[in-house]
Parts: structure tokens; C-alpha cells; sequence
């Protein structure tokens, strides 16, 4: 599997193309709020030759949903995602635009998906597992054939998902954690919806957050 890193928006939110090396079908992931996104995907296209299948989106924050359905609407292709817990960041789309200052958006037609469904795109398949915490619909997408985690905003490199937003749990968010990312190979790149990509491995070394849970394996936080 290959993949490409845009960043976009105000908050530096990755949008990742990825795609299948043997198929060249392609998967657009969270394209957040950009006047020039459907341009940067064309040329990407054409550079590639990829034909772009579908969007994968791991949680409903404008941020990262901000031209899902524009670009549904161009390419002809499914929105799929998050799980359907996030219906109720769909339903406060105006506030988040205030919230967070960001373009409103309109957001439908997508696909719920369900804990650990299986997504084909190509010869690659993805696993999908819902990670409430940072919001309560957070899926992440991984492929085991490449250890490649599209973590979407539960982990970043010194850091975890933010919980001081409406819907937010940390512990919930601790949990997840716990169980379906810091239980995968130590191999495995992660793709953070922010900041840049890291090894697994890395992270349980120098995310001071993660040594603390590693360090406290016995607790259970919910």
C-alpha cells in the first residue's frame, strides 16, 4: 500500500491518499475544509494513474469532513464511515463551524460502519475498530498484510486525542487505545490526523502518555 500525506486547514489536519500498488485503486481519508483539495487530487491522479474508489473518514469533525461530500459528488464515489455514534457531530454541524471557525459543510449519504468490518479498496483490506474518546463514533482503519494504521485523531506522536470537546471521554479514549492500537505489531506506521507519521515502536518509547498506560496494563479504565 502506498500513501500520500496532504495537510489542510487551519489545525495542519492530514488528508491522506492512499491506494492499492497492484490495483491502483485509490482511497481519499478524511479530506478536510480546502479551497484547492479537489485540485490536489486531480494532479495526484493523473500523476499515479489512480482510480480513486472511495472516502474513508474516522470521525465526524468538521476538520475532516469539510469537502467529504463535495468530493462524493465529483468522483462518484461512497463516503464510508465513522460509526454511527458521531450521528450527533452530523447534527451540530453549524455549531462546529462556530466552534471551531471553520467553513460549514453539509455532510450525508455516507455508510456507517461497524466494529472490526472488513473495507476492501483493491487487493488491500482493512480492519476497521471503533475507538470512541476523542468523539464517540472514532473509527480507525488498519491493514495487517502492511501494518499501516489510519489512526485518525485518537494518537499522535507525543500525545493523545484531545477530550475537552463536547461528546469527548478519556477514559473511554484511554481504553481505546489500549486495546486496538497499543496490541498491534510494534512495526505498525501510524497515519495521526495530525502531526506526521510514526512507528508504533516510537511512540511507546517517547509519548510519555503511552508509557504511563504501558506501565499501568492492569487498570481498566472503563
Amino acid at each position: 500500500m502506498n500513501y500520500i500525506r496532504i495537510v489542510l486547514t487551519s489545525f495542519k489536519q492530514n488528508c491522506y491518499i492512499v491506494w492499492c500498488k497492484k490495483t491502483l485503486c485509490a482511497a481519499i481519508i478524511d479530506p478536510g475544509s480546502s479551497s484547492n483539495i479537489s485540485n490536489i487530487i486531480d494532479n495526484l491522479l493523473r500523476q499515479y494513474k489512480l482510480l480513486i474508489k472511495i472516502i474513508l473518514i474516522t470521525h465526524c469533525h468538521l476538520d475532516h469532513i469539510g469537502t467529504a461530500y463535495v468530493l462524493s459528488k465529483k468522483y462518484h464515489i461512497p463516503i464510508i464511515g465513522p460509526h454511527e455514534n458521531d450521528i450527533i457531530l452530523i447534527k451540530n454541524l453549524k455549531f462546529q463551524a462556530m466552534y471551531f471557525n471553520l467553513p460549514y459543510c453539509i455532510y450525508k449519504d455516507n455508510y456507517w460502519v461497524k466494529h472490526k468490518q472488513n473495507i476492501y479498496l483493491g487487493q488491500i483490506l482493512f480492519i476497521v475498530y471503533h475507538c470512541p474518546g476523542h468523539t464517540p463514533g472514532h473509527v480507525i482503519y488498519y491493514n495487517q498484510t502492511t501494518n499501516i494504521l489510519i489512526s485518525g485523531d485518537i494518537l499522535f506522536p507525543n500525545s493523545i486525542g484531545r477530550t475537552d470537546f463536547p461528546y469527548s471521554n478519556y477514559l473511554k479514549l484511554l481504553t481505546s487505545i489500549k486495546q486496538y492500537i497499543l496490541s498491534l505489531n510494534s512495526q505498525t506506521l501510524i497515519l495521526p490526523g495530525h502531526e506526521k507519521p510514526i512507528y508504533l515502536f516510537k511512540i511507546k518509547k517517547y509519548n510519555q502518555h503511552i508509557i504511563k498506560i504501558l506501565k499501568n496494563k492492569n487498570i481498566n479504565y472503563i
